[in-house]
């Protein structure tokens, strides 16, 4: 299995709870010495996990590919690729920060496209796969302020997960999950009390739990989400603004 953005949050926790459910890892991220730390730790809780890491920026398309191919040759094949590695900048627009929108534009859509093409690579040579995008409940409707480009790029990454399920690839699963609020690195500066919002463990095993069951897409956890997902998509957007 390889995880993108495996070095700190819900892509850290995932790994960590992958491996214990047996899986060799195939971990990647900007920062290779969290990354080696992590490789430490659950290869001296499970010695008979396989797990290499490899740093990789996930917006040098060129770097996407290559280590994505470098790690189906050493592993013989890849059966599953999460592609997770996000940016949570932003300001609102109009605000003079179309760099922090701009960036996080970049890793969260055309990162995770430049993802889902290698991987999709691979996978059509194999005849198998399973592809999982991390995407956001905050995809579901546009969302204000210094979320609105996040928002924007996560129902990107949905879109991107529905498009290629349409095409039935053979022998080719895909799952879009969007996390509720689940604590985490990224999140970790928020300042004010958040609605909703469950420690890391429980959130990914929700997470995992889904992309076990390979669903086609899944909100979680599911309490509170599944309720919220659903209100979301059909309440005025004035209601919306008040719940998330």
């Amino acid at each position: 299995m390889l995880i993108t953005g495996a070095s700190a949050g819900l892509g850290e926790e995932m790994a960590r709870q992958f491996a214990a459910l047996g899986y060799d890892l195939a971990l990647c991220a900007r920062r290779t010495d969290r990354l080696d730390q992590l490789r430490d730790e659950i290869t001296a809780a499970h010695p008979d996990r396989r797990v290499s890491v490899r740093a990789l920026d996930v917006t040098d398309d060129d770097a996407v590919f290559t280590v994505f191919q470098q790690f189906a040759d050493e592993f013989g094949r890849i059966d599953r690729v999460v592609v997770n590695a996000g940016l949570g900048k932003g300001a609102p627009l109009g605000t003079g920060r179309f760099d922090a929108n701009r960036a996080t534009a970049m890793v969260n859509f055309v990162g995770a496209l430049a993802q889902a093409e290698a991987a999709l690579t691979i996978f059509r040579t194999q005849k198998r796969g399973h592809l999982v995008l991390i995407s956001s409940m905050s995809a579901l409707r546009g969302m204000r302020k210094s979320m609105t480009t996040y928002a924007a790029t996560k129902a990107g990454v949905a879109a991107i997960a529905e498009g290629v399920r349409s095409e039935r690839v053979p022998g080719v699963d895909v799952s879009v999950i969007y996390p509720g609020y689940i604590r985490s690195e990224m999140n970790a500066h928020v300042k004010q009390k958040t609605k909703f919002m469950v420690d890391t463990v429980p959130g990914v095993r929700a997470m995992v739990a889904a992309i076990e069951k390979r669903k086609v897409k899944a909100y979680v956890p599911a309490w509170p989400w599944v309720p919220i997902g659903v209100a979301m998509r059909v309440l005025p957007l004035s209601v919306v603004r008040k719940m998330v």
